[in-house]
């Protein structure tokens, strides 16, 4: 039977690019199971999305990285989108934040290109992922074993493709938060 996520706090970070589906799709999900969901981003205010080919909504940011500290939360989802994870890997702050979840062996759920702040951390070598295509190589450099699925999950890191995946990737993410550390 599925451990409930009720109370569970889940950090979301994204920044301005965020894929739309991939952001508020997962969020709707920790939303309707219970969970605490904040917002993490590189600064305060609102973000503001992608829509597959133009501009989408804006949302608010509820702590920056600056503010944010990785021990306050149960999980991480890291969702995609092009723009959104170049910026965030190039954020020596948001790396480390992220890094500490894979450390402790927290949930994490990255979807599409969102793996890319993963690969910064340095701790993929060996894990199995997936990820949207055309960031397959970077996987494969960082040492992660890569397959084309819909969703894969290693020990707690849940990581799907692309928009049409969310439905897999969301009830994989809630499993995993559900169990807790890895």
């Amino acid at each position: 039977m599925p451990r409930s996520i009720a109370n569970k706090k889940v950090a979301v970070v994204a920044t301005d690019g965020v894929e739309e589906s991939e952001f508020t799709v997962p969020i709707d999900a920790l939303k309707k199971a219970e969970a605490i969901v904040e917002v993490i981003s590189l600064k305060p205010g609102k973000i503001k999305a992608w829509n597959h080919t133009d501009w989408g909504g804006e949302y608010p940011v509820d702590k920056t990285v600056a503010e944010a500290r990785a021990a306050d939360y149960d999980a991480l989802v890291l969702p995609g989108g092009v723009m959104n994870p170049d910026k965030l890997r190039t954020d020596a702050a948001t790396v480390a934040f992220v890094a500490t979840f894979l450390e402790e062996g927290k949930p994490i759920a990255a979807i599409c290109h969102g793996p890319w702040t993963l690969i910064e951390t340095g701790h993929l070598k060996g894990r199995h992922m997936t990820s949207y295509p055309s960031i397959k190589s970077d996987l494969i450099n960082a040492g992660v074993d890569w397959s084309d699925e819909e969703v894969v999950v290693d020990n707690g890191l849940v990581t799907s493709r692309k928009p049409d995946d969310l439905p897999a990737f969301c009830a994989k993410m809630i499993e995993e938060i559900g169990e807790g550390q890895h």
